[in-house]
């Protein structure tokens, strides 16, 4: 089994038959420290981006997806299909992302 599995946002894979083996999620939530929040903060004052938090949801991104790729192969699976992100605020700080899809082994 290898670790690079195919993870994709359609709902299937070209010319690929599989059965599918069940849902798959990798969740994780972040924050920043409180000095990055302090810059963020200011930067709120005047407006642009806050690349503090634009860093943290692409690594929360990344982790989720990890996660994700890990759920399935240990499910035993050749890829996920469907594959999609939901992400939410926990207070002021704190943001929590979650990658889900559907867990697929291929059929000869």
């Amino acid at each position: 089994m290898t670790n690079q599995i195919l993870i994709t946002t359609t709902e299937s894979i070209p010319g690929k038959h599989y059965e599918v083996l069940g849902e798959v999620f990798g969740l994780t939530t972040q924050s920043k420290n409180v000095f990055k929040n302090i810059g963020a903060s200011l930067k709120n004052v005047v407006g642009g981006e806050i690349r503090a938090y634009t860093e943290m949801m692409t690594e929360s991104r990344d982790v989720a997806i990890d996660r994700l790729r890990q759920n399935a192969i240990e499910m035993g699976a050749d890829a996920v299909v469907m594959m999609r992100f939901d992400s939410g605020s926990i207070g002021t700080d704190m943001q929590s992302v979650a990658a889900y899809g559907t867990a697929v082994k291929y059929i000869d």
